[in-house]
């Protein structure tokens, strides 16, 4: 369940108030009179259920009140009343299908301002990627992809093709590209000064190296598990599952492939900065794909669970106005 914490000017909280409560989706509905003080306004609270989150959302939207008012969105990490169970079983569908469109690309737009931070955790990731390819170790290939920070940026970029939002879509490609040229430039410097030390030789790189020889020779099964990386990310994310996210760190290889290309390019290994390259683009392209192919499939079959609940509350809507007197309540319009 989420809980919604709105700020509604006061001539219209008992009309908001009264239709959440008439929800049978919604639960814990709380009015405070003149409790908001910027905006000013009645402080009202409720619990409602994923699959319901999206109606509500959206007719308060229609009611002017993401524009006149505030909306704040909180996930619940458990609800264990009777309650809360009866009106989970009141909602249509599965709370992990549902996607919360609003929350989706308000997170978007978070994970595309491009803190220093992210520059620091990128440009950390692509180092110690470099360390990896240096001494063929898959373990610090591993944990150069975990420190990687840049799927949320890909999945900000789908959410952007796929809502038609032309400047998240911007911003996300914009980071994307400075982010990671930020983090080879700067591992191609560290690179440099260990070549000038006799750290790193062309040998290094060059030679025979079983364990991360793959990051510079991307094949089929690179686009294969970037796809399959993607459809995960995106999941994930929308799902409100975002322990999952580690495993699709650990599967993509863009950061290895940036700090073998970085490498590469320090130590003259010329013949490798193609592959590199190609791996790093095959990884980000097939993971922005599936992601759009995913929130497109998941927009879509919403859309045939909304339609099919729309069409049984039609169906019983005469029932619901009978029953009305005797305490059953109707869902938002």
């Amino acid at each position: 369940m989420l809980n919604l914490r709105l700020v509604v000017p006061a001539p219209r909280a008992e009309a908001v108030v009264a239709t959440l409560v008439d929800d049978p989706r919604v639960t814990d509905v709380v009015h405070l009179p003149g409790a908001a003080l910027r905006p000013l306004g009645d402080v009202v609270s409720c619990d409602v259920t994923r699959e319901a989150a999206s109606d509500v959302l959206g007719w308060l939207r229609r009611e002017g009140l993401f524009d006149e008012g505030s909306v704040v969105i909180s996930d619940l990490s458990a609800a264990p009343s009777v309650n809360a169970r009866e009106v989970e079983r009141a909602a249509t569908g599965a709370p992990d299908d549902a996607i919360i469109w609003d929350a989706v690309v308000d997170n978007a737009y978070g994970e595309v301002r491009g803190s220093y931070s992210f520059y620091a955790f990128l440009t950390l990731a692509v180092t110690i990627a470099a360390v990896a390819v240096v001494t063929d170790s898959s373990i610090l290939v591993v944990g150069a992809m975990v420190v990687g920070p840049e799927f949320a940026v890909v999945a900000a970029l789908a959410v952007g093709l796929v809502a038609r939002r032309p400047g998240l879509l911007t911003r996300a490609a914009r980071l994307l590209a400075q982010s990671f040229a930020v983090a080879i430039g700067l591992t191609l410097l560290l690179a440099l000064l260990a070549r000038a030390l006799g750290w790193v030789h062309l040998e290094d790189v060059t030679g025979p190296r079983p364990l991360t020889g793959f990051v510079w020779r991307p094949d089929l099964w690179s686009a294969v598990v970037a796809v399959l990386a993607g459809c995960a990310g995106v999941l994930s994310q929308t799902g409100g599952r975002t322990n999952a996210l580690v495993g699709v760190f650990i599967s993509v290889t863009t950061v290895p492939a940036a700090g073998d290309f970085a490498l590469s390019l320090a130590v003259g290994a010329f013949d490798q900065l193609p592959g590199a390259a190609a791996q790093l683009g095959i990884n980000l392209a097939g993971m922005v794909a599936a992601g759009v192919v995913t929130l497109l499939v998941q927009r879509g079959l919403w859309r045939l669970v909304t339609q099919r609940r729309r069409r049984r509350a039609d169906g019983v809507g005469a029932q619901q106005v009978e029953g009305s007197t005797s305490g059953s309540r109707r869902p938002v319009p």
